[in-house]
């Protein structure tokens, strides 16, 4: 889903790379007339990767003449490492943390910003008091650690606390329990992922489920210090060839077919994911395919088009924005070659000329119905 990184980068990294090592290097190798891809996710199969999930089921790749395996991600995973390390061609990973990585050397390009806007909440009970940012002042703030929690020390730092003394800061685990269990006064969470689990528990007090009235988001898109999330990122070394530029068109052109397939089949995308193995229950799936779609759609500039705007904001919070260990994610500007849209313009161009909507301008969500545990 999303796995920042903290103070400790080597170590993460050398868990990422224990957790790949048995993966055999890929090199665009041709299998049969195909070219065999290789795509790092961030976590475990659910609807965050539909697009690229849809791109391989309905062949979307296939018509690029890629043979695209997908890598799933895990909790010792880091996907700009295994990039970097060359045992994959192309991964999915959160801006700040790629940036990261590669001002530890880290060879890696962005050429796709898929996901155009953070799906990051900071959830609490509506009877909390907890409004605004500054309302975390001497409370106990839940988040996720490992760099995840800089949106929220930007927010807090933009009202004038100061996350090191002015709030208890807890160590959360990767659901909601602590925050059902009222431990803590606000909790982390992805908005297609944990905060559907608040809305798929009970209401010890009513016995039904709970609803969105019974709580409180801070949305960090509203209020102002949102960072970049899910892009697609390229080994900057073999982007120097030619064949793999071409390879790189070609990828992106299969995944944001996939993308703008699922925005308008947004059940069956679900139904492709939980067929490839979630561990997520089919209304929860739908619940995050509805989600994401909103994180990706719409996209007035093309999806996967990289807004200048959106990445000055991200590298700006990344520069400045400090933990409370007084870390910041990145200590310098990245050069220009951290990104580019050059592949991602022309994947669009030739889904354009398909008669592909590249920008989902007249996209709307649906209402999805959640079932307790979200079966």
């Amino acid at each position: 889903m999303r796995r920042m990184i903290g103070g400790a980068l080597a170590g993460v990294l050398a868990l990422a790379a224990c957790g790949t090592a048995d993966e055999p290097d890929t090199a665009g190798g041709d299998t049969g007339g195909t070219t065999a891809v290789k795509l790092q996710l961030q976590w475990f199969v659910q609807a965050q990767f539909a697009g690229y999930i849809a791109a391989v089921d309905k062949g979307f790749y296939r018509e690029q003449g890629l043979d695209v395996q997908i890598l799933e991600g895990g909790v010792d995973i880091v996907p700009q490492t295994v990039l970097a390390q060359g045992q994959a061609d192309f991964a999915v990973a959160w801006v700040p943390k790629a940036l990261a990585s590669r001002e530890q050397g880290a060879g890696i390009t962005e050429i796709a910003q898929v996901f155009q806007r953070s799906g990051t909440y900071q959830v609490s009970f509506a009877d909390s008091g907890i409004k605004a940012p500054a309302d975390l002042k001497g409370k106990k703030v839940g988040n996720w650690g490992f760099g995840n929690e800089f949106e929220l020390f930007a927010a807090m730092t933009k009202a004038g606390l100061d996350p090191g003394r002015d709030v208890t800061l807890v160590q959360q685990q990767f659901d909601m329990q602590a925050l059902l269990r009222r431990d803590i006064d606000a909790a982390q969470a992805m908005s297609y992922n944990e905060y559907a689990q608040l809305l798929e528990a009970k209401d010890p007090k009513t016995g039904a489920l709970y609803q969105p009235s019974d709580f409180t988001v801070l949305n960090w898109n509203d209020i102002g210090t949102a960072m970049l999330q899910d892009a697609v990122w390229a080994n900057s070394e073999k982007l120097r060839d030619s064949a793999f530029q071409d390879t790189a068109v070609k990828f992106l052109t299969g995944s944001l077919k996939g993308w703008a397939y699922c925005r308008d089949n947004a059940a069956e995308c679900r139904d492709l994911v939980v067929k490839r193995g979630s561990k997520l229950g089919a209304s929860h799936q739908l619940w995050q395919m509805n989600e994401v779609n909103k994180l990706v759609w719409p996209s007035p500039g093309g999806v996967g088009v990289l807004d200048e705007t959106a990445w000055k904001q991200t590298v700006d919070l990344a520069l400045t924005t400090k933990n409370q260990d007084g870390q910041t994610v990145i200590t310098k500007q990245p050069e220009a070659a951290a990104y580019t849209n050059e592949y991602v313009q022309k994947a669009l161009d030739a889904l354009k000329a398909e008669g592909v909507d590249v920008n989902g301008t007249s996209f709307q969500p649906t209402t999805v119905e959640l079932k307790e545990g979200g079966a």
